[in-house]
């Protein structure tokens, strides 16, 4: 059974060193409404992109976790995510004057401390959830992560630990991850690096906010470990921050050996095609879905016009999720290479606007308005979509001034991308 959505009661502050970079950065975390999800915003940018903490912005960076949108980043945010998964807080808006999150002092702890001043309140909606149903293994050179289906009603983690530098002792840590566990066993174990790597790490201008105090230096003598094996529970801390990227909550059994954050990011990935396999199939149904009759309520569109048969979910008004099944019935399919039956490009766009102006007209701003599309951009048709396919239609909100709003939108067939454009949208009196 899945627990109720979680934010915070009131807005809470931190500032310090970037544990990468060096430089000052000031964090303002504010509550958020249900489905909002964790969203992060760099407020020393104008018109500044919100960016979502979800892996579909996930960017590779060495020995840390970055998230890139429309070119400006956020990094370093694995240990303030990781809190936030632990203690189970879901929806936040989270500002930055600075692309670094504050290292703090190289664990979660500092922001265990953040978010429990802030006072967690539950909202009235479930969190969305993914019950591992078969393994699902990803490999980088020698590192693996294994994910097996549980009969558990928590996360089980173990990672274990071997490192290249052969004076420098490995290990195993196994634990159930609940927010009593998380506090206990995870919150306070601080980021690392080998002795050996400290002038390569120094030279490629990493490191530079890091000291003795926030930083384990495994096979320097005069480090002093918080707790026992501290590296690889940071190793699991880690871990816990990048699955919290999957935008669900997951219930499952994993086993990391050597992995880092690439890896990490790769098997949420793989369980992100997933849980959009069990979405589109109506194997998980959300409550915030819509069947053919409410869209019917909402869109003016009519068969053979309507090309929407099932809404999935819908996050506020900036998100959406939907199917199109097609089928052989389809009137245009007789005309348009009838030997071998296409779904016309211009019928997929149109799909991917209907869904985006019923987005749109969720706002109550615009009730009783229509959205009429203005404009197209960036489109690209990357495949086929013939009779027996379901087209999952997705669309999100990328910019809103005043009357004219613009929309990414994609469509997928077996999570393989066949289309996707740029939608601009001017909102009129219906």
């Amino acid at each position: 059974m899945s627990r109720s959505q979680q934010t915070l009661k009131t807005p809470v502050e931190i500032s310090g060193i970037g544990l990468h970079s060096g430089n000052e950065v000031h964090v303002r975390v504010l509550p958020a409404p249900v489905d909002h999800g964790i969203e992060f915003v760099r407020t020393d940018l104008e018109d500044a992109p919100m960016i979502p903490a979800h892996i579909r912005y996930h960017s590779l960076r060495e020995r840390r976790t970055r998230l890139m949108r429309e070119g400006v980043g956020v990094e370093t945010i694995e240990h303030f995510l990781a809190a936030c998964s632990g203690l189970e807080v879901d929806n936040l808006v989270v500002e930055m004057d600075g692309p670094e999150f504050p290292g703090a002092d190289g664990s979660a702890q500092p922001f265990v401390e953040l978010l429990q001043k802030g006072v967690a309140i539950e909202q009235k909606q479930q969190v969305k959830v993914l019950i591992l149903e078969q393994p699902v293994f990803v490999r980088e050179g020698d590192a693996t992560l294994v994910a097996l289906p549980s009969d558990g009603a928590n996360l089980s983690l173990q990672y274990v630990a071997s490192f290249d530098d052969p004076e420098v002792q490995g290990g195993v840590f196994s634990m159930q991850l609940t927010p009593e566990s998380f506090v206990e066993q995870l919150a306070s174990a601080r980021t690392f690096c080998l002795a050996s790597e400290v002038e390569a790490l120094q030279a490629a201008g990493l490191g530079k906010g890091a000291t003795r105090e926030n930083t384990v230096v495994l096979g320097d003598p005069e480090t002093v470990q918080r707790l026992p094996n501290e590296a690889v529970r940071h190793k699991l801390l880690d871990l816990v921050g990048d699955l919290s990227l999957l935008g669900a909550e997951l219930k499952a059994q994993i086993i990391a050996t050597k992995s880092g954050h690439s890896t990490n990011a790769l098997l949420v990935e793989r369980l992100l095609d997933l849980l959009q396999e069990q979405e589109t199939g109506g194997l998980v149904e959300r409550e915030s879905g819509m069947d053919i009759r409410e869209i019917i309520k909402m869109l003016p569109h009519r068969y053979p016009f309507l090309l929407i048969d099932r809404v999935i979910e819908v996050e506020g008004y900036k998100r959406a999720v939907a199917i199109k099944n097609v089928t052989i019935n389809e009137p245009y399919f007789q005309g348009h290479f009838p030997e071998r039956p296409l779904m016309p490009g211009v019928l997929q766009l149109e799909a991917m606007a209907q869904l985006a102006g019923m987005l749109l007209l969720r706002r109550l701003e615009y009730s009783g308005k229509l959205a009429v599309l203005w404009s197209l951009d960036k489109v690209k048709l990357r495949g086929g979509v013939t009779p027996g396919d379901q087209l999952r239609l997705e669309v999100e909100t990328t910019r809103i001034k005043g009357e004219t709003v613009q929309c990414r939108a994609r469509g997928l067939v077996a999570n393989k991308v066949v289309c996707e454009a740029m939608l601009m949208f001017t909102m009129i009196e219906a």
